[in-house]
């Protein structure tokens, strides 16, 4: 187990500049989900730590030791890739056992790590089997496995869970939290789906465009979100946005409400035409249209009775609720 730092690391691919100066201390056995969408700089910066891409300028540290020129097997990491990344020749034994092979690691300790990781991941019955006879779920204990046996300082995990269905994601990823807090192990975790990062992280970083928006715990980052990136970023269905001059204020201000907080009410801020309403069971989300043609989402309890779509209702919510954002998209 081991601390990770990264001070104001930037990557350039020639004159183009994807990192723009992330910094972070990590502390031992933090999880951290690194979240953005695609083209956001957060698989580079994952590779970066792992040694797979140079650092143009910064340091990274892992357990207080810079590792800026180290090769990636002796910076003492292991990583977990969105295509589990087998060998498909191989017995799920010998797939785990690999690195550990190629690191002359006694034949006697070998089995015992495997043997161990198995128990642990519930791969047992499966250890003879090749990679093929195996569903998505067992192919990504797999390779989760060969990375345990190798006892890493830091996990990095590289959009782990991209290729399973929806509802093996989250058994999966329930998995992976208790295995990392089980193991007590530093991780990092890339991931372009907010949901994984709101129920995983202890801490989060929200890229976008290269640049670290936003750091801090799960719930702090959608309660106080400091930028309107994040605000609609962070949170499904996302932050609805308003014209200041919607409101009676000024044009460049910009006004955000969640969906959560916004009541259909005859005490009304806004004026709003409903255009649809998605009935999800235990509650609704009511789809309007306001004049100037911003769209408004409305989540409420499945009890409320539902507005007729084309009518046109009156939206309000408390000024505690309201985040205001400048024309550069910072939080005022």
């Amino acid at each position: 187990m081991a601390t990770l730092t990264l001070n104001n690391v930037k990557k350039s691919f020639g004159k183009t500049d994807v990192i723009h100066g992330v910094s972070i201390d990590v502390q031992d056995g933090e999880f951290i989900v690194i979240v953005g969408p695609s083209g956001c700089g957060k698989s580079t910066l994952l590779r970066m730590v792992a040694g797979l891409e140079t650092i143009t300028d910064g340091e990274v540290q892992i357990g207080g030791r810079r590792v800026n020129e180290e090769e990636p097997m002796a910076r003492d990491i292991a990583m977990v890739f969105q295509n589990y990344a087998l060998y498909p020749h191989m017995s799920v034994f010998d797939n785990m056992a690999y690195g550990l092979k190629i690191a002359k690691v006694p034949r006697s300790e070998i089995e015992e790590r495997v043997a161990q990781a198995a128990k642990l991941l519930q791969l047992e019955p499966y250890l003879q089997r090749k990679p093929r006879e195996l569903s998505g779920g067992q192919r990504q204990r797999v390779a989760m496995g060969r990375a345990i046996v190798r006892k890493p300082a830091v996990f990095l995990f590289d959009e782990p869970l991209s290729n399973l269905d929806a509802k093996l994601r989250v058994q999966m990823r329930l998995e992976i939290r208790a295995l990392q807090r089980e193991l007590g192990v530093t991780a990092l975790y890339v991931t372009h789906d907010q949901v994984e990062a709101m129920t995983m992280a202890d801490r989060m970083i929200v890229m976008n465009g290269g640049i670290a928006d936003q750091i801090g715990k799960p719930l702090e980052v959608y309660a106080n979100p400091a930028t309107e990136f994040v605000a609609g970023f962070i949170g499904s269905p996302p932050t609805n946005f308003m014209t200041g001059a919607l409101l009676g204020r000024s044009a460049e201000t910009k006004i955000g409400v969640r969906p959560e907080h916004i009541t259909i009410s005859d005490a009304d801020r806004l004026k709003a035409r409903v255009t649809y309403c998605e009935a999800l069971g235990a509650e609704t989300l009511v789809h309007l249209m306001v004049a100037d043609g911003s769209k408004i989402t409305v989540r409420q309890d499945a009890s409320l009775p539902l507005p007729e779509e084309g009518t046109e209702v009156g939206l309000t919510w408390a000024d505690a609720d309201e985040m205001n954002f400048d024309a550069t998209g910072k939080r005022i």
